[in-house]
């Protein structure tokens, strides 16, 4: 029997999937794992009844397993490790913190207007010291073979690139080599091309919070 996942719907686009780096992490999970799986688009300005009634708080992604609706991406991923190990994709515990802090990292700079926060500093800083693990232990953040942390990793990453693109002006300093051929391994990933969101969805969707109305 196929899973069924909730993901969030693109803006102004509800036939298309939105640009919701956890439903992605978890739509690559799916993809990873080869497990068949039937995809609710939810558009979040218009909730169906069906979906708040299995997601009270309106919040994506939420997926079905046995009869239950599950949310939250850290669970629903090892919920899917627990019922599908094979192909595992447990990242080593002593890696699996590698790179959290740059989605916080990322928004906080995205947002800013201030020139003098640090923000920009702050993500650098953030991206060097992935560059750095990967220098010592890739290509991918466990060595060889693509892990958990690597799927959560991705659509971030694909963030920064499309929206700071877009707002900002900025990329990823061109130094950072080994985060560079990072990023370019994992959005070449079939599962990641069959799961992102286009660019365009992704600037719409960054629109309101960066230039709030």
């Amino acid at each position: 029997m196929a899973l069924e996942a909730a993901v969030k719907a693109a803006v102004g686009a509800p036939d298309e999937i939105g640009d919701c780096p956890f439903s992605q992490r978890v739509l690559l999970t799916l993809e990873e794992k080869k497990l068949p799986y039937k995809l609710h688009l939810i558009n979040l300005s218009d909730k169906p009844s069906w979906f708040l009634k299995v997601s009270p708080e309106g919040k994506v992604p939420v997926v079905k397993f046995d009869d239950e609706w599950v949310p939250d991406s850290d669970v629903i991923v090892e919920t899917l490790e627990k019922k599908y190990p094979e192909p595992s994709l447990v990242t080593p515990p002593q890696f699996s913190s590698v790179g959290s802090k740059i989605f916080s990292a990322f928004t906080k700079f995205l947002k800013s207007k201030d020139p003098k926060d640090h923000s920009e500093q702050n993500l650098l800083e953030e991206l060097k010291a992935l560059d750095e693990h990967l220098k010592a232990h890739g290509p991918y953040v466990a060595g060889e073979k693509v892990t958990a942390v690597d799927l959560s990793l991705a659509p971030k990453l694909y963030h920064v690139d499309v929206a700071l693109g877009h707002f900002k002006k900025w990329c990823i300093p061109k130094d950072l080599a080994c985060l560079i051929s990072y990023k370019e391994l994992l959005f070449a990933r079939e599962s990641f091309v069959k799961t992102k969101a286009t660019p365009e969805h992704v600037i719409a969707g960054w629109e309101p919070k960066v230039n709030p109305a």
